[in-house]
């Protein structure tokens, strides 16, 4: 056989395969699961007209069906896999890729994961869906989209043995590790473990539309181990996040900061493994690192398409001044402490420096002005979260209980449930008291969860904010997540003179 003969039967044997499915092609071989035209090689169950083919798309939309790959490419069965799809969600859409499942007539797929895809559906009835686009569904959540509907948008899927990881046009969002044993849990993910099955779309319901386009996928070798040194420590505290991960309780840490040795790297790797979500902030006011409405728009440019919330922590009484509510309203929320005040001698003191606050000879009355100055910001700045909840200087500290009376804390809460403030837990100063938490339970108040770490170092896993959501018994109802007032507080509220 000549060269010129022996080239064209090659280049016609590589294009017979492709067309035949691509079934003997080796692992590593980017192959398509959808031909552009049809649903030839899907399969879907319940209400199936739910799905059609559109310029080139696969359109999600209509009463909940979801749509099952059967093709030939790998026997429909892939365990270890890099999958991607370009997506694009209408508002209000509910949609997902569904991995290492199988089909079933009808109902929510009960095998294998969803990669989530929400940029702005809220729920139906009295739920209220808070896991949005790239989350792994009930394990990994995201809080906050970083794309927009009306946008196509890539999403990655890399499976490798027990390491699941997800990009959103190339930003990571998950990075899981499953641990060995799995964790049971109980509830609608019981029993969810990694495994091998074909992928899956769901078409949540008729008010829900969302596209699909250029599906492919390549698989990797079977034999893929993840290194033991990698797989988690399934310790209490890993547990109760994922449990409260998949009872929609959204687990974020909205009081986080870059200081110290910590990067951003450093802290969404952090995030990513944890399952604890971030809130970064930077720190407002006069003598701190932004003074102005320059210094907002910078912060928010340094975090632009970050997979994170942003927040301005507004310090002293004077932000008012160095800010613009259009500055301010940049964030994704503001929040604030009773930290730094002046009291009715005209000092101005930071609570947290012992020089600052000298000696308390008075501690009554010390109290008595601090929480009329705590009244006073819940009721009149324009904040949605108030942090670092009942600090007290060191000097008084040790009298925590006997100085935070019921009535003093009534106070406060009374002035945060009128202002609709969120409380937070704060981990790193194991604040405020459980009898705290209880009263503000009672009285409806929300709550968020944060740490306001000084660096690397003391940036745990929240472990006193989930020792009072288990004491408490605090279900997803319980907690603030921006837009649960409608406008942030820089937009309802007015900006005081």
């Amino acid at each position: 056989m000549s060269r010129l003969s022996s080239a064209f039967m090659s280049c016609f044997l590589t294009v017979l395969v492709a067309i035949l499915g691509g079934c003997s092609r080796e692992p590593g071989d980017w192959m398509p699961l959808f031909d552009g035209t049809t649903l030839q090689g899907w399969r879907a169950n319940e209400n199936a007209s739910t799905f059609r083919v559109e310029e080139g798309a696969i359109v999600a939309s209509g009463p909940r069906s979801h749509l099952f790959y059967e093709g030939s490419v790998h026997g429909a069965d892939f365990k270890n896999f890099e999958f991607e799809a370009e997506v694009m969600s209408l508002p209000g859409a509910n949609s997902g890729v569904y991995f290492h499942t199988s089909f079933q007539d009808q109902g929510w797929p009960s095998q294998g994961f969803e990669v989530q895809v929400n940029n702005s559906h809220v729920g139906e009835g009295n739920y209220r869906e808070r896991k949005k686009t790239g989350s792994l569904y009930g394990i990994r959540n995201q809080y906050k989209s970083i794309v927009q509907d009306n946008e196509w948008f890539k999403l990655r899927i890399l499976v490798e043995d027990r390491r699941v990881r997800v990009w959103v046009n190339d930003t990571a969002t998950v990075d899981y590790v499953e641990p060995l044993p799995p964790v049971e849990q109980p509830g609608d993910a019981a029993g969810r473990k990694l495994g091998h099955g074909t992928f899956a779309l769901q078409g949540h319901d008729p008010g829900s539309t969302a596209r699909f386009r250029n599906l492919r996928v390549r698989t990797l070798p079977a034999t893929l181990r993840t290194p033991e040194e990698m797989l988690p420590k399934a310790d209490d505290t890993y547990r109760k996040i994922l449990e409260l991960s998949r009872a929609n309780v959204p687990l974020v840490d909205f009081h986080t900061h870059l200081k110290g040795t910590l990067t951003l790297e450093q802290a969404l790797a952090k995030s990513r493994a944890d399952g604890i979500y971030l809130g970064l902030a930077v720190n407002g006011g006069k003598g701190f690192p932004i003074e102005t409405d320059a210094g907002v728009e910078a912060f928010r440019k340094s975090m632009e398409g970050q997979p994170v919330f942003i927040a301005m922590q507004a310090e002293g009484r004077e932000w008012l001044q160095l800010f613009s509510p259009e500055a301010a309203a940049k964030f994704d929320y503001v929040f604030t402490d009773s930290m730094t005040w002046t009291d009715k001698n005209g000092k101005r003191m930071r609570l947290w420096v012992k020089d600052e606050v000298g000696e308390i000879p008075n501690p009554d009355a010390f109290m008595e002005t601090l929480v009329e100055r705590t009244e006073g910001i819940l009721r009149t700045e324009p904040i949605d979260i108030y942090v670092n909840p009942t600090f007290l200087p060191a000097v008084i500290s040790s009298d925590y209980e006997k100085l935070w009376t019921d009535a003093r804390i009534r106070r406060v809460v009374s002035a945060a449930k009128e202002g609709q403030v969120a409380i937070e837990i704060n981990n790193r100063y194991q604040i405020p008291s459980e009898r705290f938490l209880r009263i503000a339970k009672d009285e409806g108040i929300l709550f968020t969860c944060g740490t306001n770490n000084g660096g690397a170092d003391d940036l745990g896993r929240m472990e006193y904010s989930l020792e009072m959501i288990d004491k408490l018994e605090l279900k997803w109802q319980h907690f603030w997540v921006p837009g649960v007032y409608g406008d942030k507080a820089v937009l309802r509220k007015p900006w005081p003179k």
